[in-house]
């Protein structure tokens, strides 16, 4: 069960980042894929003014023959000589420092083509030396179809390993396709979309392994309460079978001798009263827990007097000491004021000062201090006895939990009185807590403030 909760906790972490991922790269492989495409557009309409302006047109570089003259076809060899460009036409730093106004803004490799109205070749330019059939392909890359009459119409295509964006300006008697290269903007995105991956990958990797580890960590309270729930139903189980096969068993007994005097049955009646009083505590623990979790919120707390408190549990005890030949020793600082419940804080100490009491030594005795330490009180209830292992000390306030069984059950309880302490000390967030040493005794701790 544990191991199918743990899966299933893996596959939601894991989707659930994972669509997060995906989102968060999308959204920025969009902004980023815009802003590319809106500079590449301001370029390409910054390289088509440049070349629709008739200054520049005339300054234009050409080849020998000027171009493709119109209605040629062919032409000679076109775009520009090396030797007829200026000295830093290749940067295509015009308006910078020492930079030539009659270059393309910006871009260093752009070109320009014009057509007539049947889409045929009529001029070519550029700042480079370029083969005839490589303008005759770029024309073919271009979409005519989506050409207007009167609008720019941007698109991109690659070519010979290069990738190139154009815009179309239609004109009276023909078309104006201007050229740049694109491949390092495009390069971006391209190494984008592998860097996400990789990211992602790499990421979706830690995110396994740290879902795992606190996936581990998460499913371990459950499957501790859980493991606590199975023992509290066996354990409770086991406290309730014992009284009903007594209570069972003397009813048998009764019923077998119908004829006889209710006077001389009552030893039987006698040991059904006794256990179901037996059944009767331990339901009203029971119950009193399952309010105790329910009301922590609801419990009205109030400053109150912790000396006299323990006073009022220590004075009636005296007697029920004294009669076990038990001697009771206690330090009560005066005047020492806590807040919290006070009706709930003297069911802890009576439980505290009832064990003490129970599993103390022949002669043995009890000792109970109140005082004040630093801003909290703390109350310290110890016997001498047997003591308690220290593999015991950190289970014997959970319910039903008890070291010996058998003698808990010939004291009378059942498992439940340190349990309910607990409750009650961390409702009033306080530390209860126990130290022993084997063969001496035990002493309690409590600490409010």
């Amino acid at each position: 069960m544990f191991k199918k909760l743990r899966i299933r906790f893996l596959i939601v972490n894991l989707v659930s980042i994972s669509i997060m991922m995906l989102v968060a790269f999308a959204t920025i492989y969009t902004i980023t894929y815009q802003n590319v495409q809106r500079e590449t557009n301001m370029e390409l309409y910054k390289v088509s003014d440049f070349y629709h302006s008739p200054y520049n047109s005339s300054k234009m570089p050409r080849g020998e023959n000027g171009g493709m003259g119109t209605g040629s076809g062919t032409g000679s060899s076109t775009g520009a000589g090396s030797d007829s460009l200026p000295s830093d036409a290749m940067g295509g730093n015009n308006g910078g420092p020492g930079g030539d106004p009659n270059s393309p803004p910006a871009r260093s490799v752009s070109f320009m083509i014009k057509t007539d109205d049947q889409w045929k070749i009529t001029d070519t330019h550029s700042r480079f030396d370029m083969e005839d059939t490589f303008y005759t392909e770029a024309l073919k890359k271009v979409d005519q179809n989506k050409v207007g009459d009167s609008e720019r119409q941007t698109g991109q295509f690659a070519l010979d390993g290069t990738d190139w964006a154009y815009v179309v300006d239609p004109s009276g008697d023909g078309h104006m396709i201007v050229f740049i290269d694109v491949t390092a903007q495009q390069g971006i995105l391209t190494n984008l979309i592998y860097t996400f991956a990789v990211v992602g990958l790499v990421m979706l990797i830690v995110i396994y392994f740290l879902s795992r580890y606190f996936a581990n960590r998460s499913i371990a309270p459950v499957r501790e309460a859980f493991e606590k729930q199975k023992q509290f139903i066996g354990d409770a189980s086991h406290e309730l079978k014992t009284p009903l096969a007594i209570i069972n068993t003397n009813a048998d007994v009764l019923l077998a001798n119908q004829e006889d005097t209710i006077a001389n049955q009552a030893k039987w009646l006698h040991y059904i009263k006794s256990e179901t009083e037996r059944m009767t505590g331990l339901t009203n623990d029971l119950l009193y827990l399952t309010q105790m979790d329910d009301s922590r919120s609801t419990m009205i707390h109030a400053k109150f007097n912790m000396s006299d408190a323990v006073e009022s549990i220590i004075l009636p005890m005296e007697a029920v000491i004294f009669e076990k030949n038990i001697s009771l020793d206690y330090n009560i600082e005066p005047n020492l004021m806590v807040h919290g419940n006070s009706e709930q804080i003297k069911q802890v100490i009576l439980i505290l000062l009832d064990n003490a009491v129970k599993y103390s030594g022949p002669k043995g005795s009890v000792n109970v201090t109140l005082q004040r330490q630093n801003n909290d009180v703390m109350l310290a209830v110890s016997n001498t006895g047997d003591g308690i292992a220290p593999e015991h000390l950190d289970r014997i306030f959970d319910r039903f939990y008890r070291t010996d069984s058998s003698r808990a059950r010939k004291h009378g309880g059942h498992g439940l009185g340190l349990a309910i302490a607990r409750s009650i000390v961390d409702q009033h967030k306080g530390e209860v807590y126990a130290r022993s040493v084997v063969g001496e005794g035990a002493t309690f701790y409590v600490r409010l403030s």
